[in-house]
């Protein structure tokens, strides 16, 4: 018998998304779906590719108690919103897993790096930060999972072989990377007009980008020590992924691309969803999968290493994590319902 599910905010490009990746899943059944502006509507009728699936689902209103008894909830909600909720959730259902920020950080760097106190500080103890690559076993046992941003999840995976090996220096590290539209959600803004987005790139959230907070997190684990990162995103102007251009300066007077590719593979070589390619890949390499490709250089010209992370921020940068995380929490093989493959062209 499946495992019963509910999506919470399942009206945005991430919740539709978990509602795809859901709908490949025969271990997981959704039975309850929310979306507060679209309460009553068909889940079809605001996304007419999930009609096969969802033929009498309809959005209804956040109630947790329809919650009660639940397998596990997926929670993507604006970050800010989890926090309101979660706290009704955690002892109603199995397993909780947030596609938000709000339980990814410890409570004095969420309140740095968003500006506002945490209201549910008590709970962060019982997420996982969910990027199975590095903390498999941590999610395996938790009760709950918050699952991390698409930027961290790529510049994670570009770096972490590096910095885990001593490779690199921990200070210094730059990370530029890039966007698809999607990952700034379905809301209208002046800056997704097609007319002002088409054939522009902008830089934005320079200096202060809240993803850099869980960029640190996650490779300071990796490396043992704390990590300082530099962090710029852009937009640019395509639909679906992300591009992780990440810097580093050498720990290693030994250095060479070879070894170094060699090090990825032995790093990568037992994880389905990182493919160690030789060539940086092109994002649409990894649309609609829950794949990051990963690869990596030496220039013994600016005595550089350079790191590359690419993935579909909608899949492994948001929902298909989501439901790697589910999968290991619920015991099923990690890789249920979850595309490698991308789609091409």
């Amino acid at each position: 018998m499946a495992y019963r599910a509910a999506v919470i905010g399942g009206s945005g490009y991430t919740g539709a998304e978990l509602l795809r990746l859901c709908a490949g899943n025969p271990d997981l059944e959704v039975v309850h779906v929310t979306a507060e502006a679209n309460a009553g509507a068909a889940v079809a009728e605001l996304y007419p590719s999930l009609a096969a699936a969802y033929a009498g689902l309809r959005y209804a209103t956040v109630d947790p108690g329809a919650c009660a008894g639940l397998d596990v909830v997926f929670v993507a909600l604006p970050h800010g919103e989890s926090q309101k909720i979660i706290p009704q959730l955690v002892e109603r259902v199995g397993h909780v897993v947030d596609l938000g920020a709000d339980f990814r950080l410890p409570v004095d760097t969420y309140a740095r790096w968003y500006g506002a106190a945490h209201t549910a500080p008590e709970l962060l103890d019982r997420f996982a930060f969910g990027l199975p690559e590095l903390f498999r076993e941590e999610i395996r046992a938790a009760p709950h999972v918050a699952a991390p941003g698409c930027y961290p999840t790529a510049t994670a995976l570009a770096l972490a072989p590096l910095l885990a090996e001593g490779l690199v220096e921990r200070t210094g590290i730059v990370v530029d990377a890039m966007s698809g539209h999607s990952g700034a959600g379905r809301g209208l803004k002046i800056g997704q007009h097609f007319s002002e987005a088409d054939e522009s790139v902008v830089a934005y959230g320079l200096l202060a980008h809240r993803h850099t907070a869980e960029m640190e997190l996650a490779l300071g684990r990796v490396a043992g020590a704390p990590v300082e990162v530099l962090f710029t995103p852009h937009l640019v102007p395509m639909v679906r992924g992300v591009h992780a251009t990440c810097h580093a300066r050498p720990a290693d007077s030994e250095l060479s691309t070879a070894r170094l590719l060699e090090c990825y593979h032995e790093h990568y070589a037992a994880e389905p969803f990182v493919a160690v390619v030789d060539e940086p890949s092109p994002t649409k390499a990894a649309t609609g999968a829950n794949t990051c490709h990963v690869t990596v250089r030496y220039d013994t010209r600016t005595d550089s290493v350079l790191a590359f992370g690419v993935i579909d921020n909608l899949v492994k940068g948001a929902s298909g994590q989501a439901m790697q995380n589910a999968n290991l929490m619920l015991g099923l093989p990690e890789t249920t319902g979850l595309p490698t493959i991308g789609q091409w062209p």
